[in-house]
């Protein structure tokens, strides 16, 4: 635990208070446990309002800060919607009769592990969310299998949720899922007393929603190289901001940058000067 570092960090929102820490921290998003000390409050007529305040606490070591980089001049943004599904609509795709979605989703080539081959982050993992299901009273069945790493990063757990009409525990633009992830990593990680290294995912959820994210990624490149201009993405989660990002970091011909603050905060495709 000697590895252990906190911050306390204030903002308008929590997103920017959490993105303030990070910086501080010099730590990735995946790399901390945030606990929301007081949520933002606007007052009445101005009087009693208050900023958000987060604690991010890591054990992971400190990155190199990045080199500075030159700012970009000024460009025409052309602002971009893609249709997100409504709350409905996630629960229509796991109807028994649902084959809209292909088969080579992310983690189906991850055969299911044994209780005896997982370590304490799944065990602990898995007990916890276990658990909180039996709680929500949803009834489903919880496979655990380690995912592929990336970025030189140690691959986490995944608690894999399998069930019916499971729609509810993702929601809209998979936010409860994100909830119910930060929830069963918090526990956990207090139980293990270091970061559970563990990711949550509902029938394959994630990875069909990575796929959409890296296409619309490369289309919406090919855009802003045919427009010439800076095109800008709708707002996004720091986690679906950074698969856009990691779509485009090896195209040569764009560059990809974050704006804005807290849930507003989304991903301009810069084309790069020939």
């Amino acid at each position: 635990m000697s590895d252990t570092r906190s911050v306390e960090t204030s903002a308008a929102d929590i997103e920017t208070a959490i993105e303030q820490g990070l910086a501080e921290l010099g730590v990735a998003r995946e790399s901390v446990i945030v606990e929301i000390l007081e949520e933002p409050s606007r007052g009445i007529l101005g009087l009693g309002s208050r900023q958000a305040r987060v604690r991010l606490t890591t054990a992971a070591p400190a990155r190199n800060a990045p080199a500075p980089v030159a700012e970009p001049e000024p460009q025409p943004v052309v602002e971009v919607s893609y249709d997100e599904p409504d709350d409905q609509d996630e629960a229509d795709d796991f109807d028994d009769d649902d084959d809209s979605y292909d088969d080579d989703d992310e983690y189906d080539d991850d055969l299911p592990v044994s209780d005896e081959d997982i370590d304490d982050d799944a065990q602990v993992g898995l007990a916890t969310l276990e658990e909180l299901l039996n709680k929500m009273q949803i009834d489903a069945e919880i496979t655990v299998h380690k995912a592929t790493a990336e970025d030189n990063e140690q691959a986490p757990w995944v608690l894999q949720v399998h069930g019916g009409d499971l729609g509810v525990l993702i929601g809209r633009r998979g936010e409860t899922l994100s909830a119910l992830q930060y929830i069963t990593r918090l526990i956990a990680s207090r139980e293990l007393q270091r970061r559970a290294n563990i990711v949550l995912d509902v029938e394959g959820y994630k990875s069909r929603r990575e796929k959409q994210l890296r296409r619309l990624a490369q289309r919406m490149a090919d855009q802003a190289l045919q427009l010439g201009r800076t095109v800008s993405l709708e707002p996004m989660s720091p986690y679906e901001r950074r698969i856009v990002h990691l779509a485009l970091r090896d195209n040569p011909n764009v560059t990809t940058e974050s704006v804005g603050e807290g849930t507003h905060r989304k991903v301009t495709i810069v084309p790069n000067r020939q």
